[in-house]
């Protein structure tokens, strides 16, 4: 089966021949009204969402198909205490495809481990959240052009960032990508994804505290909102919320040809007096969610029938070891820990769910 819960699972490929026909559908979309005709979505969100609930909505209904699920965890059986796994094969009766949003990192990986149709990562923790990654792809194609050659700056919360983190391991795959990390130290990108996807690509990067002092080397500005809901010491989010904001003066010093995204929603770190600037898209990002959304939809109902296209995260079961993160799936439901060696880390393992270091 051909899922989609990192970035990765879609080869340079995969990602444009998606892409491509996310571009057909904007240009024609009366051609693919009827597309999904008889089809179910099921959207499963167990974590709050507007854009990206809304958007899968749309995409499916754009499409001629039907949506079912909830909004809310506690109006289904995961109130009485029902796992993922087994809320999975329930709607494996009633769907064709699943997009499932989770505060629980490596949820909709396991439930790939029973499904019988394909499923869709719409977010899960802090983890990852390829959708979004490939909205923002799409994106940046439509704005400059081009996925290649690109300085991509990724200002704000780069720890806790999904976001940050998908986008990061998909862009380190295109040609002479270099990466600008703007945050300050509490927020820092983590180290081992600096190590794996950075050094394992040969990705050039720089750091800073500033963005006056590198936005003129940048093509892409993405622009994060430091999340309260990921900090467990308030003071320490009280503190740096306010450290990074973009303005009109600062935007002076950027190239006329630059794109700023967000994945939205913001809080204060976008002024408004940015939002008239042509280089500002964002809010058209947000259009390009439900496009990509609805070709993504028809390439994996499409390559479910083909067996040569599958998901494999791999990973073992190692006696005796236990993944550390107290929001991982393996922590919370009865799934199996699953683990793998570092490519880049001799000696250390990381659990496959949600990759924390755990030796």
């Amino acid at each position: 089966m051909k899922h989609l819960i990192d970035p990765t699972d879609l080869s340079v490929q995969e990602i444009s021949d998606i892409i491509a026909l996310a571009e057909d559908i904007i240009a024609n979309r009366e051609q693919y009204s009827d597309a999904c005709r008889g089809k179910k979505l099921a959207t499963l969100f167990y974590e709050p969402s507007t854009r990206t609930r809304l958007s899968f909505t749309a995409a499916m209904m754009e499409l001629g198909g039907d949506v079912l699920g909830f909004a809310d965890a506690r109006s289904s059986s995961v109130s009485k205490g029902e796992t993922v796994q087994d809320t999975t094969r329930v709607i494996n009766c009633f769907a064709d495809i699943i997009a499932m949003r989770h505060r629980i990192e490596g949820a909709p990986l396991a439930a790939t481990e029973v499904s019988r149709t394909p499923i869709i990562n719409a977010g899960d923790g802090s983890h990852s959240h390829p959708t979004q990654t490939m909205t923002d792809l799409l994106t940046i194609k439509r704005e400059l052009g081009t996925l290649n050659n690109l300085t991509i700056g990724f200002v704000g919360d780069l720890k806790y960032g999904r976001t940050v983190h998908s986008l990061i391991k998909a862009m380190a795959r295109y040609e002479n990508t270099k990466f600008v990390l703007i945050s300050p130290p509490e927020l820092a990108l983590p180290d081992y994804i600096k190590r794996e996807v950075c050094d394992r690509y040969g990705i050039a990067y720089t750091e800073s505290n500033d963005i006056e002092s590198v936005i003129g080397n940048i093509d892409v500005l993405y622009m994060t909102r430091v999340q309260q809901e990921r900090f467990t010491d308030m003071a320490e989010y009280e503190r740096v919320k306010d450290c990074f904001i973009l303005d009109a003066k600062k935007m002076r010093g950027a190239k006329e040809r630059m794109a700023v995204l967000h994945p939205l929603p913001r809080v204060n770190e976008i002024a408004i007096d940015v939002d008239s600037d042509p280089r500002a898209a964002y809010f058209r990002q947000v259009e390009n969610g439900k496009f990509v959304r609805m070709a993504l939809i028809l390439r994996l109902l499409e390559w479910q029938r083909d067996e040569s296209r599958t998901t494999d995260h791999g990973g073992r079961f190692i006696e005796g070891c236990k993944c550390p993160n107290p929001v991982c799936i393996s922590n919370h439901e009865p799934v199996r820990s699953r683990f793998e060696e570092s490519q880049f880390e001799p000696g250390v393992i990381r659990c496959v769910y949600c990759e924390t270091k755990c030796n």
